[in-house]
């Protein structure tokens, strides 16, 4: 089956670019219809949707996040990558990485913290 893996930095500083990258295995993010979310958990506020990518590259994004928030891919590594901008401590969770509408298939999650 599908698998997903994430990877971020573990540690980022207030005001800087937070970046989480999802690598995809045994499934191709180009393939026809499928669509390539970005999630996060954190004890205060929960699970949050925060945007997504389609498999021709159309993004939508949660308006909460919309202003700060940019998901790429890059095909020829089958990965997709979530930058949200301007991070506060508010901003500390575990990111995760899903595909379908339904997020059927998640990643184990990667801990990022905010803090100076």
């Amino acid at each position: 089956q599908v698998q997903l893996q994430e990877s971020g930095p573990g540690l980022v500083k207030p005001s800087q670019t937070l970046s989480v990258t999802c690598t995809v295995s045994n499934g191709s993010i180009t393939t026809d219809y499928y669509t390539w979310s970005w999630i996060r958990q954190s004890p205060g506020k929960g699970l949050e949707w925060m945007g997504v990518i389609a498999y021709d590259g159309t993004t939508y994004y949660n308006p909460y996040f919309k202003s700060r928030t940019s998901i790429s891919r890059d095909t020829s590594k089958n990965q997709f990558s979530l930058q949200l901008s301007s991070v506060t401590p508010d901003d500390t969770a575990v990111y995760y990485c899903a595909r379908d509408r339904a997020l059927r298939y998640w990643g184990q999650g990667t801990q990022v913290t905010v803090s100076s």
